[in-house]
């Protein structure tokens, strides 16, 4: 068992003043794995004036300096990637072959954001005019469970890149994965104060946080009904927020798509993290004259995936992150049976031969809009399958959602496609892929999945405020 009872203040793992212990679970079997002494608001008040007092020299150093703490942040990932990736397996239960993704990608934010940095017109001339994007000061960050390493990594490669300071709680829940990668920064050389890190519970760390006068910017992901919490409370005292929240994102099937490589690509893109990711297209929008030829190629498909071995590169689905979020996932897919879904695979309990936090890949037909589990995000392996006859009502379909994170379309007409991608409202729109294949492209939702965008230069933006200096 891991005993975590260290925060990292001022360049220094130290006790924190919070005695509060919490017990985290293995996902693949519910042993007892860690327990993690939690900050307080005492200990957020010490990380914020630390933070606040490094930024005065920090705010003031040079793009090349600041480049080669990048890079150095990035080398420190690198060095240790073995260690990260074992750690987000046992800690996490994501299998391997996406764990191994992630921790690379970590490590490439830095590297992506020292080149959108060194691009980046911190100062320009307007006329009589000079235009100086200010470093905005100390930023709150606070990250979900789910990929821990790329969600810290992003919102800290801007911070570093504008010369703010940072404070970061991540979930409580990946206390194991922040450990490591706290150490990784450690060892990079950044100045003390630059980067704090708190474990801590929302509740308390990340509402001291967001309410504290002397923080400049909350970013933040999570869910949505967090967010808006969040965006009340720093309006307090006018705050900039950054949310990239939840979604419930839809998967249009076109009728001209080949359904040999449409279906298997719409599973692996809703059960991406095993379905724990906020743009999971778990709403699969089908023709209706095609349902009983995508009924048969589901069921084929999802016997082709592999549940289980997180060691094995072969996996593709592993358990929830805990007790309560497996619960969670039991309830939507109680919600499904008892609203008139027809369950074609998956259901109730474990799969076959598994314990812990186990779910079934499930797929919902027959769903109707408004139903629950087509409403709601489950963030969990559960496909909701609606039928469409038009391509204005799938259009329909897709865009009735208080969601817009991601979108995603298959067919093979390109005026078609473009036409689809064109008038959905979201944030991104994958056309016949499960990935972003542009890691620079902003990201960020529209409606209720967020404000503000992450990436590459975008995320730079967040962190600066332009300011006018007239000329002598």
């Amino acid at each position: 068992m891991k005993t975590i009872d260290k925060i990292y203040i001022d360049g220094k793992f130290i006790t924190p003043i919070g005695q509060q212990i919490l017990e985290l679970y293995n996902p693949q079997d519910g042993t007892k794995a860690t327990e993690v002494t939690l900050a307080n608001a005492q200990d957020v008040d010490i990380a914020v004036a630390v933070a606040k007092r490094a930024f005065k020299t920090f705010s003031k150093t040079t793009l090349k300096e600041r480049g080669e703490m990048l890079e150095r942040l990035a080398l420190a990932i690198t060095s240790r990637k073995d260690e990260l990736d074992a750690i987000a397996v046992s800690e996490y239960g994501s299998p391997i072959s996406a764990t191994k993704g992630r921790t690379r990608y970590a490590a490439q934010i830095f590297l992506d954001t020292k080149e959108a940095m060194e691009g980046f017109e911190f100062s320009k001339t307007l006329g009589d005019a000079i235009i100086v994007q200010q470093p905005l000061g100390v930023i709150a960050a606070i990250t979900p469970w789910n990929a821990d390493y790329t969600h810290i990594c992003g919102k800290l490669a801007p911070a570093i890149a504008t010369g703010c300071t940072i404070v970061i709680k991540p979930s409580e829940l990946s206390a194991a994965q922040t450990q490591l990668l706290a150490e990784c920064f450690d060892s990079a050389g950044i100045p003390g104060g630059i980067i704090n890190i708190l474990n801590g519970t929302g509740e308390e760390v990340g509402a001291a946080l967001t309410a504290h006068p002397d923080v400049e910017v909350v970013t933040f992901t999570g869910s949505t009904n967090v967010g808006k919490i969040i965006y009340r409370a720093a309006a307090e005292t006018m705050k900039r927020v950054v949310l990239e929240l939840g979604g419930k994102s839809p998967n249009i099937i076109l009728d001209d798509a080949n359904l040999e490589t449409a279906i298997p690509m719409a599973l692996h893109i809703a059960f991406s993290n095993s379905g724990q990711a906020c743009h999971a297209g778990t709403r699969l929008i089908i023709p209706a004259s095609k349902s009983a030829e995508v009924k048969n190629l589901l069921v084929k498909a999802v016997s082709n995936f592999k549940i289980g071995d997180l060691q094995s590169t072969d996996s593709l689905i592993g358990p929830m992150v805990n007790g309560k979020q497996f619960d969670t996932v039991q309830s939507y897919i109680r919600a499904g049976i008892d609203e008139g879904a027809e369950l074609l695979v998956g259901g109730l309990g474990n799969p076959e031969g598994f314990g812990g936090y186990y779910v079934k890949p499930t797929i919902f037909t027959g769903v109707k809009p408004g139903m629950k589990i087509e409403r709601e995000e489950i963030f969990g392996p559960v496909i909701s399958v609606i039928e469409y006859e038009t391509l204005e009502e799938a259009i329909e379909i897709a865009n009735d959602t208080i969601y817009g994170l991601s979108g995603y379309v298959s067919g093979k007409d390109p005026e078609r496609l473009q036409y689809v991608a064109n008038e959905m409202l979201s944030g991104r729109v994958l056309i016949n892929t499960p990935t972003n294949r542009e890691r620079k492209s902003p990201f960020g939702g529209f409606k209720q999945s967020g404000i503000g965008r992450t990436s590459w230069v975008y995320g730079i933006e967040e962190y600066v405020e332009p300011k006018v200096i007239t000329k002598l």
